[in-house]
C-alpha cells in the first residue's frame, strides 16, 4: 500500500469518525437515547426491525485484518467485498460500517475484537426519558414520564402498553456514609401507558412511571430500560435520594389508660417550608375506628400533637401523607410511614379468700351432680341393655322350640306317607315254592 493511499484512506476513516461524533452530540442536546450500547458476547449482536440505518463502530486489536460480519441468514460480508449499500472503512485499529435497510435479525462479528469493547449501533429507534427531580426525597410520589422514539418522534399505537416492558431501577452508587451503601441494584418501579394512576391518557405514547420511592436514601444511577424480544433500549441518570423531612413519632403518655397519647411532628425546616407543610393522617383502631388528623401551617420545626381520646383496647395506627414546599419552590407529596401503638388492657386484680371459696364450692357442687348424673345414666343404660338381651334371647329360644317342633311333626308324617306307599313288608311274603303235581301212569 502506497503512503498516498494510506494516507487517503486515514482521512475517510477521520472524517468518519467525526461524522459519528456529530450523530452523538446531537443525540446529547436533544436528551434523547437514540441507540442501545451492548457488550459483546461472543462478538454477536441483534438488529431489530425497525431500524432503517446504522453505522457500526468495531474496536480491534491493533494490526489485526479487518473484521468478518455474518448475517442473520449466513452470508458473509468483508472489508473487500460487501454490497455497494454498504460503506465499509478499516483502519489499523478498527472498522466503521454503515449499513442501509439491515437485515434484522442476530448478526455476528469474526475477528480479533476487543474484549470487553462495544458495539456503537446508531438508529432511528430510540427513547426519550424524563430524569428524576433533585432534590428527590424518600416516599414522595414523584410523576415522571418516558417514550418511545421513531425518527425522533413520539410512537405511538394502540395496544403498544403490551408489547413493551418498561422497567426502573435504582443502582446504588455504594459511597460510604450512605444510607444504600449495601443496596446494589433495586427494582423501583415500571412505565405505563393505560390512563391509570399518574397517567393522563391511554395509549397516547406517553409512558408514565410508577416508582417506588420507599427505599434507603444515598447516591443512585436511575436506570429505565424498554425492552421486548425484538429491541432493547436504555438511559442512565445519576441522581441523589434524600432522607424524609417530615417525621412523625408517637408519644405514650405516663399513664395510658388516663392520660392522652400524642403525635410528635418533626420538619427539617432546612429543606421545606414550615408554613407550606399540610399533614392529612388517620388514626385506625379496633371495631372499625378511623378519625381525621388534619394539621396545616407549622409554627414550629417541632411540634406535639394530642391525638383524639382512645378507649378500646388493641392495636392502633396513624397513617397519611404531608404535602409541602422545598425551599427552591417546587411543592411535593410525601407518604408518611406509618406508626403504631398498642392499649393494652391492664391484668385483673387476684380473686380474695372468699371468692376462692366460693368458687371451690361451686366446682364441688358442680362436679357431685355431674357425678350423680353419671351414675343414673349407666344405671339406666345397663338395665335398659340386659332388658334387651333378656327378650331377645327369649325370642330366640322359643323360634328354636317351634322350629324343633315343627321338623318332629314333619319327619312323623313322612314316615306315615312312607310305609303306606311301600305295602306288605317281606315278612308278610310266602318265599316257598308249591309242591309238583304227581305224575299219572307212576307208581
Amino acid at each position: 500500500m502506497s503512503v498516498k493511499h494510506f494516507v487517503s484512506r486515514k482521512k475517510v476513516l477521520v472524517a468518519l469518525i467525526m461524522m459519528l461524533g456529530t450523530v452523538f452530540s446531537t443525540s446529547v442536546l436533544a436528551n434523547v437515547v437514540p441507540s442501545s450500547e451492548a457488550s459483546v458476547l461472543k462478538n454477536r449482536f441483534r438488529i431489530d426491525h425497525m431500524v432503517d440505518s446504522l453505522t457500526l463502530f468495531i474496536q480491534r486489536q491493533y494490526g489485526s485484518s479487518p473484521v468478518v460480519i455474518v448475517l442473520p441468514d449466513g452470508s458473509k460480508w468483508y472489508a473487500s467485498r460487501h454490497p455497494k449499500e454498504v460503506q465499509w472503512v478499516d483502519g489499523l485499529s478498527g472498522d466503521i460500517v454503515t449499513i442501509h435497510k439491515p437485515m434484522p435479525g442476530p448478526w455476528q462479528l469474526i475477528g480479533r475484537v476487543v474484549e470487553g469493547s462495544k458495539i456503537q449501533k446508531i438508529s432511528k429507534l430510540g427513547i426519550k426519558v424524563e430524569n428524576l427531580p433533585q432534590p428527590l426525597f424518600q416516599g414522595e410520589r414523584v410523576k415522571v414520564t418516558a417514550q418511545l422514539l421513531g425518527d425522533e418522534q413520539r410512537l405511538r399505537m394502540p395496544g403498544l402498553d403490551y408489547l413493551v416492558e418498561w422497567t426502573a431501577r435504582f443502582i446504588s452508587d455504594h459511597l460510604p456514609g450512605d444510607e444504600n451503601f449495601a443496596a446494589g441494584i433495586l427494582v423501583v418501579g415500571s412505565y405505563k401507558d393505560y390512563g391509570e394512576d399518574l397517567d393522563e391518557r391511554p395509549d397516547d405514547g406517553v409512558f408514565t412511571g410508577k416508582i417506588n420511592l420507599n427505599q434507603p436514601w444515598g447516591h443512585y444511577t436511575f436506570q429505565v430500560k424498554v425492552r421486548n424480544k425484538v429491541f432493547s433500549r436504555e438511559s442512565l441518570f445519576k441522581f441523589m435520594l434524600s432522607p424524609i423531612p417530615i417525621e412523625i413519632e408517637i408519644l405514650e403518655p405516663e399513664d395510658p389508660l388516663e392520660g392522652r397519647w400524642k403525635l410528635f411532628v418533626k420538619v427539617d425546616e432546612a429543606v421545606v417550608q414550615l408554613s407550606e407543610t399540610h399533614l392529612d393522617l388517620e388514626l385506625v383502631g379496633p371495631a372499625g375506628l378511623q378519625l381525621p388528623i388534619t394539621l396545616s401551617g407549622l409554627e414550629s420545626s417541632q411540634s406535639e400533637i394530642i391525638l383524639p381520646e382512645v378507649s378500646d383496647f388493641g392495636s392502633y395506627r396513624i397513617k397519611g401523607m404531608a404535602a409541602t414546599t422545598t425551599l427552591g419552590g417546587r411543592e411535593i407529596v410525601l407518604a408518611l410511614p406509618e406508626r403504631f401503638f398498642n392499649l393494652i388492657e391492664p391484668p385483673k386484680p387476684p380473686p380474695t379468700a372468699e371468692e376462692l371459696a366460693a368458687r371451690a364450692a361451686k366446682k364441688a357442687a358442680i362436679e357431685e351432680t355431674k357425678a350423680k348424673d353419671d351414675a343414673i345414666f349407666w344405671i339406666i343404660t345397663v338395665n335398659v341393655t340386659l332388658l334387651v338381651l333378656g327378650t331377645l334371647g327369649l325370642l330366640i329360644w322359643r323360634k328354636r322350640r317351634n322350629l324343633k317342633e315343627a321338623l318332629a311333626a314333619t319327619q312323623k308324617r313322612l314316615d306315615e306317607e312312607k310305609e303306606k306307599d311301600l305295602g306288605p313288608s317281606l315278612d308278610e311274603i310266602d318265599l316257598t315254592m308249591p309242591e309238583d303235581p304227581p305224575v299219572e301212569g307212576k307208581g
